[in-house]
């Protein structure tokens, strides 16, 4: 049996992830750890073969102005856990970062040969991050670092739940071809799992099988709230001219993906649920 330690009490991926391991009771046993003060310093991290580090400072925070505070929690923090597991003979720590590491690249599509450029806060933080944890790692402490697309699944929080709600106020949509990499939950926890069961370091990048567009993923959403929605090209030409200027507008309609070649993780077992199913899955619930 594999014992878990996950950081973020309340976080989203956290509390999915520990809910899935917990389906396989005879191989996994979990806890969770708050970090946001001093006391996991006292915690003893020895009985656990993985850490799956998520706690951190989103990068959607509004009020706090305190940008060295990304730097402490997403850096500092990271790595002062990371060295108190190794220390206390941990096996693996994944640590949580983000497809943001690449938003100061111009490129849409990410393969193995891109390297990141962040540009912000959050994701620089995250990017710092992962060079110092890949600077302490060796055979018997081995770092994966995990940098997923958009999550989304039931009652998750961020852009997938705004979009339905935009979907139930707007009689217009536009009709525009683009991809997006996204993963659903369900997938996104198959794959820790078996992450966890490799017991391998490295860098991952976990997706659906297929991209998302977000026309589609507006129709299915009318269709399954049987509202009516005019899908239009009227729009198009304004969207293609300010997408690169105007940053919300490039995130709903632009293209950003991980190249397929390079999410074949475990030969793609972790992909559970299809793209269709997944977002009915996550309708209901948002």
């Amino acid at each position: 049996m594999k014992k878990i330690l996950i950081t973020g009490v309340n976080s989203y991926i956290g509390t999915s992830v520990k809910n899935w391991l917990n389906k396989f009771p005879d191989m996994y046993y979990v806890e969770t750890i708050s970090v946001r003060d001093s006391s996991w310093l006292d915690y003893d991290f020895s009985k656990f073969d993985v850490v799956f580090h998520t706690a951190g400072i989103v990068h959607n925070m509004k009020k706090n102005k305190n940008s060295n505070l990304y730097y402490q929690v997403n850096r500092d923090l990271t790595l002062d856990i990371a060295k108190k597991a190794k220390e206390s003979g941990v096996n693996q720590f994944i640590f949580m970062s983000s497809m943001s590491v690449y938003n100061g690249r111009k490129y849409s599509i990410i393969n193995n040969t891109t390297v990141p450029i962040s540009k912000g806060m959050y994701s620089d933080s995250k990017l710092q991050a992962e060079v110092l944890l890949q600077n302490i790692q060796d055979s018997n402490f081995k770092v994966a670092i995990v940098r997923p697309p958009m999550i989304f699944g039931p009652n998750c929080k961020g852009n997938f739940p705004r979009l339905v709600k935009l979907s139930m106020k707007l009689p217009f949509f536009p009709n525009i071809d683009n991809k997006r990499s996204m993963i659903f939950i369900d997938n996104f926890c198959e794959f820790i799992r078996l992450l966890i069961d490799s017991n391998n370091g490295g860098v991952y990048f976990p997706q659906n099988e297929n991209y998302y567009s977000t026309t589609e993923i507006v129709k299915i959403i009318a269709k399954y709230f049987n509202k009516k929605i005019y899908f239009t090209k009227l729009f198009n030409i304004i969207i293609y001219l300010t997408k690169n200027f105007i940053h919300p507008i490039d995130k709903m309609f632009g293209n950003l993906v991980y190249d397929k070649s390079i999410s074949k993780h475990f030969d793609n077992k972790y992909i559970i649920v299809n793209n269709y199913d997944s977002i009915i899955m996550s309708i209901k619930n948002n």
